[in-house]
């Protein structure tokens, strides 16, 4: 069997591109898979809400095959891809003529669209979801999500990959902890990828700013490290003075080989994401798969983890008191960051291995080809 693969892949920097280099690898010990093939049994499409997937959504539309949503929710790409009438019609095709007056006035105000609730309540999944031979998916939600749009599609949930790096030595972690000002002993908080208003940046500092107040001389010893770009300029200037505060250390874009470093180099990472897009972290499941506990929005789409392989932050109101709630306990008690760290890398090995997960979507492909 022959495999069209439409992915984008390195040196695109996107986290998609870095998943999908993996299963390519994982998925050519089974057979052929070309990149961008014209001619095969079946395409597997991956598609997210980066510009770089619009050809390759085209094509999934025109050639239909398996697709794997790397977020749940599309209304992003859309308001990217499309212009005010084609993105008018596209709402109307998902959500019916009655909710024209709504499309009309989310177009109008898309600027908001990185923090608004609205955009990630209408994912607009149906098109896609009814033209291909399947989806698959990363989580319960996004399974939610696609069946709601299109009852009759098929959906298939296959776990996040986690492909192990070649790790770097001990001797280049502490120098990367030693060239951001971090000593041994002080307890260092990661923030990683690229940087939205969902990601909570302002209750991630706000929560931290908390808990060297509340402890300022145990607490004076945690860092937290921010590294990644600003998706939105806005954010990045409503944010700076608050990154500019005492212990925050600021990084920017990270190439494979630094994220590995400085992703060694944290005592915890902190991940959330609300709202949500149904989308499964791949930042997170490579930091828990190095033994890394991780602070996650609970939610729908983080539901697989055992309770006790992550941290889970209550979304809304609630937020910022359980962030800061749980980072004084890691910083407490570091030897339960330890055990939580240690019990994510069991599961992500017992669940996310790229062996495992590459047959899985060859089994799906091989079900679905033509």
């Amino acid at each position: 069997m022959k495999v069209a693969y439409c992915a984008p892949l390195p040196p695109a920097r996107t986290g998609v591109a870095d998943y999908a280099a993996a299963l390519l690898t994982a998925l050519r010990r089974h057979g052929s898979v070309e990149p961008h093939a014209r001619h095969a049994d079946v395409a597997l499409y991956h598609l997210g809400n980066n510009p770089l997937h619009r050809e390759i959504y085209r094509r999934a539309l025109a050639e239909p095959g398996v697709v794997v949503l790397h977020d749940a929710v599309l209304h992003h790409f859309f308001l990217g891809a499309l212009g005010r009438d084609a993105y008018i019609e596209e709402f109307v095709y998902n959500y019916g003529e009655w909710q024209r007056a709504l499309a009309e006035e989310m177009w109008r105000a898309r600027a908001s669209s990185g923090f608004d609730r609205r955009y990630f309540e209408y994912p607009m999944l149906k098109r896609i979801a009814e033209r291909s031979r399947a989806v698959v998916v990363h989580n319960p939600a996004a399974a939610r999500m696609v069946r709601q749009h299109s009852p009759v599609a098929t959906v298939i949930e296959i776990p996040h990959l986690f492909a192990p790096p070649e790790l770097p030595p001990a001797a280049a972690v502490v120098r990367m902890r030693q060239s951001l000002g971090v000593p041994a002993h002080e307890f260092l908080f990661g923030v990683f990828g690229y940087l939205r208003e969902s990601k909570r940046l302002f209750a991630v500092l706000r929560a931290f700013d908390r808990l060297r107040q509340a402890r300022p001389h145990a607490c004076a010893n945690a860092r937290l490290l921010v590294a990644g770009p600003f998706v939105s300029s806005d954010l990045a200037r409503a944010v700076g003075p608050l990154l500019r505060g005492p212990g925050i250390v600021r990084l920017p874009y990270l190439p494979e080989r630094d994220f590995w470093r400085a992703a060694l180099a944290v005592d915890a990472c902190i991940n959330l994401r609300y709202p949500a897009a149904g989308e499964t972290s791949g930042i997170a499941i490579r930091l828990m798969g190095v033994s890394k506990p991780v602070l996650l929005t609970a939610g729908e789409e983080n539901s697989r983890y055992p309770p006790t392989a992550c941290l889970r932050i209550d979304p809304g109101l609630a937020e910022e008191d359980s962030l800061a709630h749980n980072m004084f306990l890691l910083t407490s008690m570091r030897e339960c960051a330890v055990e939580i760290g240690l019990r994510a890398s069991a599961h992500i090995f017992e669940r996310h291995q790229a062996v495992q997960i590459a047959q899985q979507y060859w089994d799906t492909l091989c079900a679905f080809r033509q």
